[in-house]
């Protein structure tokens, strides 16, 4: 990170944003000290994965204070004033004196990591110090390291965890599998009663309410440039699609790269009501998850990476059939969804093209479909309560 930093504007971001870690942390944290619990997260999806949780513990214990840590600036630099934290931060680098040094300073009373995140020299020191420790949304899979060639030292840090949330049976039993099965509980995935929590919140936005009109739209979500050949080619077979795209990524390239494939692209920052618009390009962050109301059928980007699709859910829970690329083995809800009938994945897209046409022309079958995507996140929820229940009972909170 360090050697990138110069090149490299989140590394130099991720380096800056350690620098005097203690200095900073020691004046946010000076005078009284109170019952703090510390949440992790790895970026901005794990956060929004936890965030129904800090907003029912801050509800039930309302004297407690809440740190949020994350460990990459994607989430740090959207969620770093983020109301429902007393304090927000970065997690140091992981080694012995650091892990030290923070844990003294936090001081905490609980502390929950979210799906993945797994540091040695944190999660030991917390465990040598008995401090309770939580990792919720976890999904196990045989292809992650817990079973590799360094199973062992992945397995010794889920073992310091006090209790272990998953999210399915499926990784209750892997966990079984390697002798870890006394202090885990399937809770479900927070995820589902977070996208749920955001369709209910008020929203309205004038200028992509007027680039849909009554019309069909594909809203396609953190896309990238595979996603976005893609898309165009889709387009290009439905000339009167009007299609809305919100890339994962919106620094100037990546903007570029799009408005010199989709010719008659705008961003909406500079959309001024332009009738002939057929695209309209969302150049901000942080709007996603509430604009799928606006779609008709939803795209999902991140299928043709090696880390796979993004949160599908966010669609789903307005009640939008999803569309998404091949790799999406990690994800058990696409899964899910596929064999649902409200979920689909394709590998060419003249596939995706005809599938969203035939949609198009059904309307009997995409309305059931759509419910039938809504009725799977409703029927998850759930997990946020489950954990409460757990801390509250354990006297942990």
């Amino acid at each position: 990170m360090h050697l990138a930093s110069p090149f490299h504007t989140k590394a130099r971001k991720w380096v800056k944003g350690r620098a005097n870690w203690r200095k900073e942390l020691e004046g946010k944290l000076s005078g009284k000290r109170d019952k703090l619990i510390w949440i992790h997260s790895a970026s901005l999806g794990e956060f929004e994965q936890g965030r129904t949780l800090i907003e029912a513990i801050k509800k039930t214990s309302p004297e407690s204070k809440i740190l949020v840590s994350f460990f990459s600036p994607s989430g740090y630099e959207v969620r770093k004033n983020f109301h429902g934290a007393d304090y927000v931060c970065y997690l140091p680098m992981d080694n012995q004196t650091n892990a030290v040094d923070f844990i003294e300073t936090v001081q905490p009373s609980l502390v929950v990591f979210i799906k993945y995140e797994l540091w040695f020299h944190y999660l030991n020191t917390l465990n040598k110090r008995n401090i309770p420790t939580m990792l919720i949304s976890a999904i196990i899979l045989p292809s992650q390291p817990y079973f590799g060639i360094l199973g062992g030292f992945f397995q010794s840090m889920l073992k310091m965890f006090t209790h272990i949330f998953v999210q399915d049976e499926p990784s209750k039993h892997l966990l079984s599998s390697i002798g870890i099965e006394n202090n885990v509980s399937i809770s479900g995935d927070t995820r589902f009663d977070r996208v749920a929590e955001i369709t209910r919140e008020l929203f309205s936005n004038h200028a992509i309410e007027h680039f849909c009109g009554n019309e069909k739209v594909l809203i396609s979500g953190s896309t990238w440039r595979e996603d976005e050949a893609a898309l165009r080619h889709v387009q290009s077979c439905i000339p009167e699609l009007k299609l809305i795209i919100a890339p994962h990524e919106i620094h100037t390239a990546h903007l570029a790269s799009i408005q010199s494939i989709f010719k008659d692209a705008v961003l909406l920052s500079e959309y001024n009501h332009d009738e002939a618009a057929k695209v309209l390009i969302i150049d901000s962050i942080g709007m996603l998850s509430k604009i799928y109301r606006y779609a008709t059928i939803a795209y999902v980007g991140g299928g043709f990476n090696k880390s796979g699709i993004h949160n599908i859910l966010e669609a789903a829970a307005y009640g939008k059939f999803v569309c998404w690329g091949p790799n999406y083995q990690r994800s058990a809800e696409a899964k899910r969804m596929l064999e649902m009938g409200c979920g689909f994945s394709f590998h060419q897209k003249e596939v995706l093209a005809d599938k969203i046409a035939d949609l198009f022309e059904n309307n009997a079958e995409l309305e059931a479909k759509n419910r039938c995507a809504k009725e799977f996140v409703s029927s998850n929820q759930g997990a946020t309560s489950r954990i409460m229940v757990f801390l509250q009972d354990s006297n942990i909170i």
